[in-house]
């Protein structure tokens, strides 16, 4: 019987050890990640108070702001997304989402170079129940979360 006892002992070593593995893998991911900066979250107020640096890579949520949007030659479009309290430019080379308009709620992921977040990615969002989290809060911390005006601002 005592070679049973050992082999049970022996597996259960093997599967702590697994488990320990896949943890620390997950931990240097997500290290990773956020060392890269690649999913960051920021609203439009604090890339006003704190830019982040032009090689940093981040999400910028908020509301498209009215009256910003600009189709440019080519793809370019350029715009402001706002959160209420901060309003920041957007350039962006592509294929627009169709939800995305002025008022309508988006994500870019891109770095900001010169003041202007230059998006390579840019996400609609139709209507809070798909806008992060982070937005929403960020939205209602400056009082502006689904008290959207009519007949813009």
């Amino acid at each position: 019987m005592a070679g049973m006892q050992g082999l049970k002992k022996k597996r259960r070593i093997q599967i702590i050890l697994v488990a320990f593995l896949a943890l620390a893998g997950s931990t240097a991911l997500i290290g990773y990640a956020m060392r890269d900066g690649i999913n960051y979250f920021r609203a439009p107020s604090d890339v006003v108070e704190a830019p982040p640096e032009a090689r940093e890579t981040f999400r910028i949520g908020g509301l498209v702001e009215e009256g910003t949007l600009v189709r440019g030659e080519g793809e370019t479009i350029t715009f402001s997304v706002t959160d209420g309290g901060a309003s920041v430019p957007v350039s962006y080379t592509g294929v627009l989402p169709d939800l995305f308009d002025e008022g309508q709620g988006m994500i870019g992921t891109g770095n900001l170079v010169d003041g202007v977040f230059v998006a390579s990615e840019i996400l609609a969002r139709h209507d809070e129940t798909y806008m992060p989290k982070e937005v929403v809060d960020a939205l209602k911390e400056q009082g502006v979360y689904q008290e959207v005006k009519e007949g813009g601002s």
